[in-house]
């Protein structure tokens, strides 16, 4: 099976690989960019990034923030002018609650650069759910609980939503279309064991794939993992049958729970990712990584009196602002990443032949 989630799909553009280091004057569009349409969200889940207080993830995050209409229309028609190819919207709050949505992605579905988007489901319905089955990339859903009663505890939501939920995916792959829909399980103590269930569920429903997760309780990578150690065991057996069990090429299961990195120090002074897959938030900001957004330190500039495109191009030096080093000491999706880019990067030429 094709991987969905590897981590060398930038050496599929070349041309992009070129112009990131700090030595070549050249600038080119990011390949892919999040947008963060609106702050709001009906759930309340207590381990939210961007609401709980023990993670720094949204420090700076005011919930009323949502990008203008008119201006969602200039930064999209902006991409499509420098050639970004994808983008993924996000929370924030979820993409699903923002006003105009359903106009941005029959914009978006209507000209070149794909799209996709990170929502908890309960408003996957109506026209906006078939412009995403018929013409998004991929859709996927946040989930914790197993059932209505559970659901509502982590979500602070109604008792019946969890199987509202239940019924919208279904839904939504009896329409048709290439969309792959996706679900992001994220375990903690509660949930452990009913991993297995609620995956063998979400299978027989349709779903294309299940991202299983640890939950991230902590800054601190060392009182993660303290936490998730009465139950890991657990969560490892019921996986790893669940694989072996798995007969299906047409269903996976991404297995990222694991033991989080203890230590988040970095050994780059750069971050050539950034280049790479950019925010934008609905403060109308533009930050390096959705591990650093709406917080001081991964502000690059703004969109408020400017154009995505004249930001954008306007100078290279605003991406080597940011030292990993000093500024990173924290979790970062984009690390083996920027690992292997470094490396990349760092070849001497006249050496290239000798492999």
């Amino acid at each position: 099976m094709e991987s969905l989630y590897t981590p060398y799909k930038i050496f599929h553009f070349p041309d992009k690989l070129k112009t990131l280091s700090r030595s070549n004057a050249s600038l080119s569009a990011p390949i892919h960019v999040r947008i963060k349409p609106t702050n709001l969200c009906a759930h309340h889940c207590w381990y939210c990034a961007y609401r709980a207080e023990s993670l720094e993830l949204g420090a700076d995050m005011v919930e009323r923030d949502h990008i203008p209409a008119e201006k969602m229309q200039e930064i999209i028609s902006d991409m499509e002018e420098i050639g970004v190819q994808a983008v993924t919207f996000s929370g924030g709050g979820d993409p699903f609650y923002y006003k105009t949505f359903l106009e941005t992605v029959k914009r978006l579905a209507e000209g070149p650069i794909k799209f996709a988007s990170l929502t908890n489901g309960a408003r996957l319905s109506g026209e906006v759910a078939e412009v995403f089955a018929h013409h998004g990339t991929w859709l996927r859903i946040s989930l914790d609980g197993w059932d209505d009663v559970s659901y509502s505890r982590y979500r602070g939501v109604r008792i019946g939503e969890h199987s509202k939920l239940l019924r919208n995916l279904s839904t939504f792959k009896q329409l048709g279309g290439d969309c792959h829909l996706g679900v992001s399980l994220i375990v903690d103590q509660d949930n452990a064991r009913h991993v297995e269930e609620t995956i063998r569920r979400l299978q027989d429903i349709g779903v294309n794939s299940v991202k299983v997760a640890p939950c991230i309780t902590s800054n601190d990578g060392a009182l993660s993992n303290q936490y998730h150690k009465p139950i890991f065991s657990l969560v490892r057996s019921q996986l790893e049958r669940l694989k072996s069990q798995n007969y299906d090429e047409s269903f996976e299961i991404f297995d990222a729970y694991h033991e989080l990195d203890s230590k988040f120090g970095k050994s780059y002074s750069w971050c050539p990712y950034l280049q790479i897959l950019c925010v934008i938030g609905a403060d109308l900001n533009v930050y390096s990584c959705q591990d650093k957004a709406y917080t001081k330190k991964g502000l690059l500039g703004s969109l408020k009196n400017k154009t995505f495109s004249e930001f954008w191009f306007e100078g290279k030096e605003k991406f080597f602002g940011i030292d990993p080093r000093r500024d990173c000491k924290h979790h970062c999706v984009a690390n083996k990443k920027n690992h292997m880019l470094v490396n990349y990067l760092a070849a001497n030429l006249d050496h290239l032949f000798f492999v």
